[in-house]
Order: C-alpha cells, then structure tokens, then sequence
C-alpha cells in the first residue's frame, strides 16, 4: 500500500534558506508516514493499509484457531485481579510456546505501561525493571517492554497487552526507501516535493501472539 505527501515550499526560499530545506522536507514526511506505519501495524483494518494483529478477531486462547488470536482474561473487567493481579501476566506468557516465548515482547501504550509498573509479586517486589543500562529497553518478568501508543487502554473486555515473538507472528513487507519527485512546474512559484512510499504488512503466523484481555 502507497503512503504519500506532497510538501511545498517556495524556490526563493529553497535559494536563500542557510539550512537544507528539501532534506527538511524530506526528514518530516518520513516521520509522518512512521506515524501512520505504526498506527497501521497495530489497528490498521487492511483497506489501502497493512491490517494490524488488532484487526485480526480474538478468540479466548483455550478455543484458539488459525486465524485468530488467543486472548486469556485478566481476572476482572476492565482491571487486573485484585488479589494477585501479576499472575494474568504469567498466564499470558505461557500461553504462548516455548519456541515462541524465548523471543517474546510485551507491547502495550503508555497509560497501559504506568499500570503494569504498579504490579508487585507475591515477595513484594515490582515485576516491572527498568533498562540496566543506557540505550537498554524496560522488562517485565525479564521480557522486553515496547510501548505502542496505538494500542488501546485498559476498558472492559478490552485486549489491552499484547505479548509474543513478533518477528516471527507480523510479517512487514517494506519497499526500502522514500522516494520524491521534485515537481517545480505545476504550482509555480512552489516546488512541490511528492513523496511516495510503499508498505504492507499482516499477521503471518497466528500462534506467536497472545493478547491480555481485562475482562473477568
């Protein structure tokens, strides 16, 4: 599927500018269409879109069939249990295979994340670490943490958390690069800058990722 943007911007200021515009240009159309990639990836329906393991129907993990996603309940709607709530976490993590689960990633937003950091085990300590050193992500139960604004809030009967091994379960298919065709003749005295991009993507292997639905 085809993202594209078509920026404009003056040939006097393209001459007189001290800095390089059209790489300006450039550099902002790329973090748009990340903008728009990652939305996608997570909620996208798959209608001039990749369709995002959000879109795909959700079935709880005990009934599981190609095709869908397993959930398994939180233990309360629209909330984690009130007594041992961490424990839907570890129910989470092996609902998956094991040869799925040593590559697992916790995915979630950030108002999801600031809920899960509150959670303690059953000696008192917080299940979830910060990065042990720079440029290191956060873990939960040792599996990295990747915060995806994209992902819904905690609301009942709601899969707000998603964990798996997602380079095995979403295939991304990138056409590498940003192309943009320089265009000083049909706005004149614009130049416009059309910019092209192509992506897709999809669930490509079902069983690798399992949703937390709050639900009881």
């Amino acid at each position: 599927f085809e993202l594209f943007a078509q920026p404009a911007a003056t040939q006097t200021l393209l001459d007189d500018a001290s800095v390089d515009v059209e790489r300006w240009i450039a550099e902002e159309a790329e973090v748009a269409f990340a903008e728009q990639e990652g939305a996608a990836f997570v909620t996208g329906d798959g209608v001039n879109k990749p369709q995002g393991f959000m879109a795909v129907p959700q079935v709880a993990n005990a009934s599981w069939a190609w095709g869908s996603l397993g959930t398994v309940n939180s233990g309360a709607s629209g909330a984690f249990a009130s007594s041992d709530p961490a424990e839907a976490l570890v129910d989470l993590v092996y609902a998956l295979k094991s040869g799925y689960r040593q590559n697992g990633t916790f995915v979630m937003n950030r108002r999801t994340q600031s809920e899960v950091r509150k959670l303690k085990d059953a000696s008192g300590q917080y299940v979830w670490l910060p990065p042990a050193t720079a440029g290191a992500t956060a873990t939960l139960m040792t599996f990295p943490v990747v915060e995806a604004e994209d992902m819904p809030d905690i609301a009942a009967g709601i899969a707000a958390i998603a964990f798996g091994d997602f380079r095995r379960g979403y295939l991304v298919v990138d056409r590498m690069g940003i192309r943009i065709l320089r265009d000083p003749f049909s706005a004149k005295p614009y130049v416009l800058f059309y910019t092209t991009k192509r992506v897709g993507g999809g669930v490509q292997d079902f069983d690798a990722i399992k949703l937390l639905k709050f639900a009881a």
